[in-house]
């Protein structure tokens, strides 16, 4: 359990233990983060760590894939000016793989995953920590503030925090605090991850979804709170944001494949939508006109639904999120639905390969 100073006894919402007044140090924290060509938001994320008020040591590891611009000699820069911060190799670039390079150097013993493009909010990691405390959970996470620096990506934000983009998801739309399949990114127990051997890096999307999965398969609590905001910054394109979506599709289905019992509806409204688009539009170029009406349909709900979503925004912003909308929704069902099978089955025979959780060694 982790102790915060200065707090009342109290008792646990969730697990219902009894905090104990202490007068120790918070616990120390490791912040680590896979990148892989980030040199328009690597300095301004690393500096919004950095900033944190938080009274225990803190580290950053930063680990770096085989970027193609500036990301490496920015890193370099910045470990030489702080010597909170390291680096660490990540060959492959995979994000899986760059978590646990910067997980096994790591040592403290609460980890906070950033992403290259996150900016922590004010008092983030504090707060996270008072949470694991009062909590008893493995992890805890809060809300993906998608924020743009040009109209296309305000038209994505506004399309990332919306419930007709993405659904009744809590870390994209906000809620209340409480219990969750999943979070984005996420500040976890040290101890969980090692029992879980870290992240499985056969999941080049997906990695976090799929290992809540397994922590609250093996009875760990996953906490959801609007108290922890981190600013994302979105693709910068109508083609990035498509490959991005395209992906997320994609391997949500490898997901749901290998651990039975995983899906639920919001993950098949894509697919379904973009079977019935393309149902109608063959529908009404083959047999009757009256097909064209669920394509209409669908652009007709798009652009209404997108009002909302867009109040207060410039008319540049306004005209771009349905095509944001539309980007997201078929490039996730088409993801979804032409996700090989292979995939799983690759990621079954690697799990073969992995030692059970009590026989791992120590990250």
């Amino acid at each position: 359990m982790i102790y915060i100073p200065g707090r009342r006894a109290r008792v646990s919402p969730v697990r219902g233990n009894v905090s104990r007044v202490t007068s120790t140090p918070p616990p120390a924290v490791s912040v680590i983060m896979p990148v892989l060509n980030e040199e328009r938001h690597l300095r301004n994320s690393v500096q919004h760590i950095l900033g944190q008020e938080y009274a225990g040591d803190l580290e950053v590891v930063i680990a770096l894939g085989p970027s193609s611009d500036d990301t490496d000699r920015i890193a370099a820069e910045l470990t030489a000016e702080d010597p909170r911060v390291r680096t660490v190799p990540n060959p492959t670039g995979r994000t899986p793989a760059g978590l646990n390079a910067a997980i096994k150097a790591s040592r403290h013993p609460v980890v906070v995953r950033v992403d290259g493009h996150g900016m922590l909010s004010p008092g983030y990691i504090a707060t996270a920590v008072r949470l694991l405390e009062e909590t008893g959970a493995a992890n805890v996470g809060g809300i993906m503030h998608a924020e743009g620096e040009n109209d296309w990506e305000r038209a994505v934000a506004c399309a990332m925090t919306s419930k007709i983009g993405v659904g009744n998801a809590a870390f994209h739309t906000g809620g209340t605090a409480g219990e969750a399949e999943t979070v984005y990114l996420g500040v976890f127990r040290r101890e969980v991850l090692e029992a879980q051997g870290g992240y499985n890096e056969e999941f080049i999307r997906a990695q976090d979804w799929e290992l809540n999965f397994r922590i609250r398969q093996d009875g760990g609590l996953i906490w959801f709170s609007p108290e922890l905001l981190v600013s994302y910054r979105p693709r910068p394109s109508v083609r990035a944001l498509a490959k991005q979506y395209l992906h997320y599709g994609r391997w949500r289905h490898v997901v749901a494949r290998y651990h039975a019992g995983s899906i639920n509806p919001r993950y098949l409204a894509p697919p379904t939508a973009l079977v019935a688009i393309a149902a109608g539009l063959v529908t009404g170029a083959v047999l009757t006109p009256w097909g064209f009406v669920v394509p209409a349909g669908y652009l007709a709900a798009i652009t209404f639904g997108s009002l909302p979503a867009g109040k207060g925004t410039s008319a540049g912003v306004r005209v771009r999120i349905p095509v944001a909308l539309a980007t997201m929704h078929m490039s996730w069902g088409w993801g979804f639905l032409t996700s090989p099978r292979k995939l799983a089955r690759r990621v079954r025979a690697s799990s073969v390969a992995r030692p059970a959780a009590a026989d791992r060694h120590q990250m």
